[in-house]
């Protein structure tokens, strides 16, 4: 591709990048914290916000499920602060500061290294890793022939003269820049809005023909594209850090620190970097029809869901997560207690409704959305609020409507509002287990363990939290 197409050709993403709407902000787990908070803030309202890049090595969604190096170790750092966390998918690291300086975000998780301290004026963390920057670019035609013209470089010196992509914002383009500088050579660095994975695939296809990313994540690409060459290293290894605001932010970052410093020397982080850095199975991740960066997909059912949720108008993404919740979308597996198929119905809910739930995954479907659907009618009228709704949906899908409606009046009764599921009608649930609960007149259904059905609700709408980070 020549200079002036290839200008023409990130032009047009760039513009239709801004056509395109973003991640979903909708978030059901939860709200974000409007105002820059510290540590004991944090702690207080029970969730710390964190804007993280997505790749196939830091953030993705396989058969279902979120994975990742980054996804993995914030789920171990929110162990370490028993608290929840919630995730928004961002790889533009200066949105990503936006973010933490607005107070939409607590803490930035975007790629930054030594290099983004100073501009982007953010603190950082203790490192989590090393890495150098590296040249990606394709391997020779002929390997060894000097008369190729696939353009291949084999030295620093030879890219004099070329035209090299890198993520706007990212510190690719001063690294190139002070490399050009200590050779005196002048490379035409161009930066764009795509993240370091995208460029890379970009230069497999043979639309670009150099990019610029970290080594450790052009080791990886490699294994998914062979075609690429990755040897060509830039500079020292940089350290990878966290990054936290300027302002308001020194006892998150203190305890931070003490937990990276901790954490990085365990088995458990060593055997984390493994398997994703060094995971001979990355590459079938990479290429199943299930691996959602680039498929958008999370199971073989996704076209029957997205039909079936427009009847309740749900987002398919949510119903998505409630059949991963129930059958991990095994359309043949029944419970211990006779519910069958993808949404784990009863067989006699099914006939209820006059639907054979064993006939076919769709009518096992169906007949989930069409018991949704009554379930959405009993509530309609009593949860105005639709967000809220869906919470009391899912309950009553795990435990019953009867028991979620008595956890409703003893919340009321209580002082708690019975209008709301998170801290008010949830804490209900679980304390309808207790003889002083179970036995109150209000109570029309008896002894129930709730911490089943409270889970339940968390994990579906976390699941569905990270669909919407993932899948447009």
């Amino acid at each position: 591709m020549n200079q002036a197409l290839t200008r023409t050709f990130f032009l047009l993403i760039f513009f239709i990048s801004l056509l395109i709407p973003g991640c979903e902000n909708f978030r059901i787990a939860g709200e974000s914290g409007k105002y820059p908070a510290d540590l004991d803030k944090i702690r207080e309202n029970g969730r710390l916000v964190v804007v993280t890049g997505f790749n196939s090595v830091s953030y993705f969604i396989y058969k279902g499920e979120p994975m990742g190096f980054n996804y993995e170790l914030l789920e171990a750092f929110s162990d370490h602060l028993g608290i929840d966390i919630e995730l928004i998918a961002e790889n533009d690291p200066g949105e990503a500061v936006r973010m933490l300086n607005s107070g939409e975000a607590d803490l930035a998780v975007t790629g930054f290294n030594s290099d983004s301290r100073a501009a982007y004026n953010i603190q950082l963390s203790e490192p989590l890793g090393q890495s150098a920057h590296v040249i990606v670019q394709k391997k020779p035609v002929r390997s060894g022939d000097p008369g190729n013209t696939s353009g291949y470089i084999s030295n620093i010196e030879e890219l004099a003269g070329k035209q090299v992509f890198v993520q706007k914002g990212s510190p690719f383009a001063s690294s190139l820049k002070a490399l050009a500088e200590e050779y005196q050579i002048r490379t035409d660095i161009v930066e764009v809005p795509l993240d370091p994975e995208q460029l890379i695939s970009l230069v497999d296809d043979g639309e670009i023909s150099y990019t610029v990313c970290n080594e450790d994540l052009a080791r990886v690409n490699a294994g998914y594209h062979p075609g690429l060459d990755v040897a060509i290293v830039i500079g020292p290894e940089r350290n990878h850090s966290w990054a936290v605001r300027i302002e308001n932010s020194d006892e998150l970052l203190k305890e931070l620190n003490n937990w990276i410093i901790s954490y990085r020397s365990t088995n458990a982080y060593a055997q984390l970097y493994s398997k994703y850095y060094r995971n001979a199975r990355s590459r079938t991740i990479f290429n199943s029809d299930y691996y959602a960066l680039s498929t958008g997909r999370v199971s073989q059912w996704d076209e029957i869901i997205k039909t079936c949720s427009d009847s309740i108008d749900w987002d398919w993404r949510l119903l998505a997560s409630l059949i991963c919740q129930e059958s991990r979308f095994n359309p043949d597996v029944t419970s211990g207690a006779g519910a069958y198929g993808l949404m784990q119905i009863m067989p006699e809910t099914g006939k209820s409704m006059g639907i054979d739930i064993t006939l076919s995954p769709r009518n096992n479907i169906l007949a989930g959305i069409k018991y949704i659907g009554r379930l959405n009618s009993m509530f309609h009228d009593r949860i105005p609020d639709e967000n809220e709704r869906i919470r009391f949906i899912l309950a009553s899908y795990n435990a019953g409507p009867g028991h979620v409606l008595d956890a409703m009046r003893l919340a009321g009764k209580n002082g708690h509002d019975p209008l709301k599921w998170e801290d008010n009608v949830a804490l209900w649930m679980l304390k309808k287990s207790e003889p002083e609960y179970y036995n109150d007149k209000d109570v029309k259904n008896g002894y129930f363990r709730g911490r089943e059905s409270v889970a339940f609700v968390n994990e579906i709408l976390d699941r569905y939290q990270h669909y919407t980070n993932i899948i447009q």
